[in-house]
């Protein structure tokens, strides 16, 4: 998948703490959303389909993900 990042708005969330290291993320054209590391904003991308989206944070919600 190809998708042209120039000029997305990157965003962190509400939650992050000031100073902290955290993913970033950004809606994109044709419904696509973005995630990249804060540390490295210049990396790789994740890129989601909103179906991908949506079934990722899903499974974040449900703990699908926790290191326990």
């Amino acid at each position: 998948m190809n998708v042209d990042l120039t000029g997305a708005q990157w965003f962190k969330s509400r939650r992050s703490e000031a100073g902290k290291d955290c993913v970033e993320v950004a809606f994109l054209d044709g419904s696509y959303v973005g995630m990249r590391d804060s540390k490295n904003p210049t990396g790789p991308t994740l890129v989601f389909t909103p179906s991908e989206w949506d079934a990722f944070t899903a499974g974040v919600n449900h703990g699908e993900f926790d290191r326990t």
